[in-house]
């Protein structure tokens, strides 16, 4: 006979919006690393988002870690009518802990030009790279339930063009970062490093290994590279001058 497994409620401790929510399964360890999914509208009053966790363990408990929220298309559908013009975007960013993916969603109260509409896009932008290189991924995610973010851009944008809607359309963690970010070498820089290599006499002679990141050095590279390291030597004066 096939064994029966009998799945249980495990609780699951939601800290963004501090409510507990529970899940069935046949274990706790069997929740780790999956993803529930939350309808949010409800809670801010009409406006469609949902939410996105990740299920981790710690200390033998469950708890859900924002991941991705999405304002609902249908949503924005009701927004836009006749006679104006939307601005959208969609770029890369980093908070204090993770690479993000960032997508704002901007109405203004009538049409605008194309050089309006780009200049609310990079202002945009820059605004909300700023914002989110102080910012932990769970502070981000309640700033934008809250509207804690889109308030203070949208009076910065208004003084480009008054506009009827200001949004988070998607924000998403996508990477992790894990300790301090190492500071990337740029693409042609020279690094001189030192080999010992044994010769069949038992001697040990000291080779100079010339390496360029993200390129290659060709032979008269290489050698002018390694002419640049040795000492110069003294003009010797000839007898008699």
């Amino acid at each position: 006979m096939a064994k029966i497994i009998k799945k249980k409620f495990f609780e699951i401790d939601i800290p963004i919006i501090n409510e507990k929510y529970e899940a069935i399964s046949d274990s706790l360890e069997s929740l780790n690393d999956k993803t529930i999914k939350i309808d949010f509208t409800r809670k801010l009053r009409g406006k469609s988002v949902n939410l996105d966790f990740r299920i981790v363990l710690k200390d033998g408990k469950a708890a859900a870690l924002p991941k991705k929220l999405v304002l609902m298309p249908y949503f924005i559908r009701h927004m836009i009518h006749t006679g104006v013009d939307y601005i959208e975007d969609s770029f890369k960013a980093s908070t204090s802990e993770s690479e993000v993916i960032i997508k704002p969603f901007l109405i203004t109260r009538k049409k605008v030009s194309r050089a309006v509409r780009r200049t609310l896009r990079n202002s945009t932008k820059n605004w909300l790279v700023d914002y989110l290189k102080s910012k932990t991924d769970s502070e981000v995610f309640e700033d934008i339930l809250s509207n804690q973010m889109q308030r203070p851009l949208g009076l910065k944008l208004k003084k480009i063009y008054p506009l009827a809607i200001c949004e988070i359309r998607v924000f998403e963690v996508k990477n992790h970062i894990e300790g301090a970010k190492k500071e990337e070498k740029q693409v042609g820089e020279i690094e001189v490093k030192k080999e010992e290599i044994k010769t069949p006499e038992g001697e040990i002679k000291t080779e100079r290994i010339v390496e360029v990141i993200g390129e290659k050095l060709n032979s008269e590279e290489t050698a002018g590279a390694l002419d640049k390291d040795k000492p110069k030597k003294r003009a010797s004066k000839k007898k008699g001058e």
